[in-house]
């Protein structure tokens, strides 16, 4: 008698959410220290000669907020890989969409931080340096990091639909996790196109931040409730699989 293929399945699917959960909490960590302990203190967007001097009273701390970013860099790999494995059952192409749409996210994140080196650099070891300097280098990280953004609100939008079509998975958490992804593009755009957006960026944090927060936070709780056996695995409800069969037929 052969043994039944599913708990196997289950096993590499659970561990799968397990790793995308832990992943989570790692970049909420590491997250939190770099962007509003480090980068709000050596970081002034609408003054580079405050830019130039946190940089250069506070190189060390600097140093480890890029250490905590390239740690999420790193994390954001497996947790790209991990949400794939996990919604494969759901929808194979979509799961695949999501999961380069988060790496493409990374990738930026990566190279934004050679900028971010880079006003290290300049601010520590050049004789020359100047606030302007420093501060396009810092501009250049922080650009990169929001236009890398936009691919990150993409993999959210994806990661919804693919829980909008997934059997027991929580409706609000779809809805938090879409507008989440629209908030980030939404952002992206207002520092691009809006000369002044110094002006509204307190309204534009309140609106990323609330639906990422929830949205985010909400799908670590759900993963580590799967990895744990506490809830179901993600599969395809009775009417997306009927759709996908119909469509290979």
């Amino acid at each position: 008698m052969t043994a039944p293929s599913t708990p196997r399945h289950e096993t590499s699917v659970r561990s799968a959410a397990r790793w995308a959960g832990l992943g989570y909490l790692a970049i909420f960590a590491l997250a939190m220290f770099a962007n509003f302990f480090v980068l709000e203190r050596v970081f002034d967007p609408a003054d580079a000669q405050a830019t130039l001097d946190g940089v250069a009273a506070n190189g060390g701390l600097l140093r480890w907020g890029i250490i905590a970013f390239a740690a999420v860099f790193l994390v954001d790999i497996v947790v790209a890989w991990a949400l794939y494995v996990l919604f494969r059952p759901v929808h194979r192409d979509l799961s695949l969409l999501a999961a380069w749409a988060r790496l493409t996210y990374t990738v930026f994140l990566g190279v934004g931080l050679v900028f971010a080196v880079a006003a290290l650099l300049i601010a520590e070891n050049s004789t020359e340096a100047t606030a302007a300097d420093v501060q396009l280098a810092m501009r250049s990280f922080e650009m990169t990091w929001l236009i890398g953004l936009t691919a990150f609100g993409v993999h959210l939008i994806v990661l919804a639909r693919l829980m909008s079509v997934s059997a027991g998975a929580p409706r609000w958490l779809t809805v938090a996790l879409a507008v989440a992804g629209v908030a980030y593009i939404v952002d992206t755009g207002a520092h691009i196109l809006l000369a002044d957006y110094a002006s509204y960026a307190d309204t534009f944090l309140v609106i990323v931040a609330l639906p990422s927060v929830v949205g985010e936070l909400g799908l670590t709780v759900w993963l580590l409730r799967i990895a744990a056996h506490r809830t179901a695995t993600p599969a395809a409800t009775s009417l997306e699989a009927e759709r996908v069969s119909t469509t290979v037929s």
